[in-house]
């Protein structure tokens, strides 16, 4: 049977429609409908309805040609109307303005009264589209806006107001910027963050860390500019070399780098914006030896038109192989651009199995 996209909706046959709407196939949804001479009804091919016998289906290309034929729309799967996946996704989009736009976080029951849902189904609908609960995201974006603020506040505390925070022990209770906010502020001020260098196969690998995990995984040919790069992402931190028990996590890493597919075990202090972590926590997803494209997660966490920006938050990433950016690639299957190179993002795809197109 044809798949989606492989040919134009005048090319298709009946007999390819008779499949796509036993098959119930969601994929030609607005390629055609179909009505029932026996019920009067018109339905989109992936209408749950009970089968009609084929002699009594027929095809038209819009709602409007069935229509004009003297059938009205079905009930069930309302085929004159958006779909219910793009029903549920602007319910996502509207849900996501409306935490963004309101001072104060709104409640679950708010929430889901907006969406036209019960809170159980939105909370779940919420958190398959985005990936985090609504509690969760609201929590991100006021830290996204607190991280936004305070270079230009006069105190942390006013930063917070104005972000939406009732109290400061409430952003203390959940940040998400990986270090106090002051710290932030002041490129990680009063932030004591452990590193060493080692040896790979894929060159040099600097791994840093604070007391709540791992912040910074970097690969390179050189351990100096390794260190730069920590500098200019932690310019005010103090910086120490790891200690005894820190070679352990350093020899984590490595065995992480030479074997890519092996679990995640590592903790890690995953800062970002609210859209990063998202995007982030996505990446984590795709298993070991699969690839996905750039335009795939950003479908996967609400955005599908924010390609760009999952590609900018892919390269923003810095904990290589533990949040795995190396198995993104282009929507023809080919590698783009690597944070750590294209040979080193190649490597680490042949070493869980994966053979992509070459750029």
């Amino acid at each position: 049977m044809p798949t989606l996209g492989t040919v134009s909706p005048a090319d298709l046959s009946d007999a390819a429609r008779h499949a796509a709407v036993a098959a119930r196939d969601g994929a030609f949804d607005g390629r055609f409908v179909y009505s029932v001479r026996s019920t009067g009804v018109y339905c989109r091919p992936s209408c749950p309805s009970r089968a009609a016998l084929p002699r009594n289906v027929a095809f038209h290309a819009t709602c409007e040609a069935a229509e004009a034929a003297g059938f009205r729309p079905c009930r069930r799967c309302r085929p004159d109307e958006a779909s219910r996946e793009t029903r549920r996704a602007e319910a996502v989009a509207r849900a996501c303005r409306l935490i963004d736009e309101s001072e104060t976080a709104p409640t679950l029951d708010d929430l889901a009264h907006a969406a036209g849902m019960s809170p159980f189904h939105f909370h779940r609908l919420f958190k398959a589209a985005i990936g985090v609960t609504p509690r969760a995201y609201g929590s991100a974006r006021r830290a996204e806006r607190v991280a936004k603020a305070l270079p230009g506040a006069a105190s942390v505390t006013e930063a917070l107001y104005e972000a939406g925070y009732g109290a400061a022990s409430r952003f203390y209770a959940g940040a998400r910027l990986g270090m106090t906010p002051a710290a932030y502020r002041k490129g990680g001020a009063g932030e004591t963050i452990r590193f060493a260098v080692a040896a790979c196969s894929l060159g040099a690998v600097l791994v840093a860390a604070t007391t709540r995990g791992v912040c910074a995984i970097l690969l390179g040919d050189e351990p100096d500019a390794l260190l730069r790069d920590l500098e200019d992402r932690f310019p005010n931190a103090a910086l120490a070399g790891g200690d005894e028990g820190f070679a352990a996590l350093v020899a984590q890493v490595v065995g992480l780098v030479e074997t890519p597919s092996r679990p995640v075990s590592l903790p890690l202090d995953i800062g970002g914006t609210a859209f990063q972590q998202r995007v982030w926590e996505a990446l984590r997803t795709i298993p070991a030896g699969t690839t996905a494209s750039y335009a795939e997660i950003a479908a996967r966490i609400g955005t599908p038109a924010a390609v760009r920006a999952v590609a900018r938050a892919c390269g923003a990433n810095a904990l290589a192989v533990a949040i795995p950016c190396h198995r993104v690639v282009r929507a023809d299957g080919a590698l783009s651009g690597y944070r750590w190179g294209i040979d080193r993002k190649r490597a680490l795809l042949a070493r869980e199995g994966v053979e992509p197109v070459k750029a």
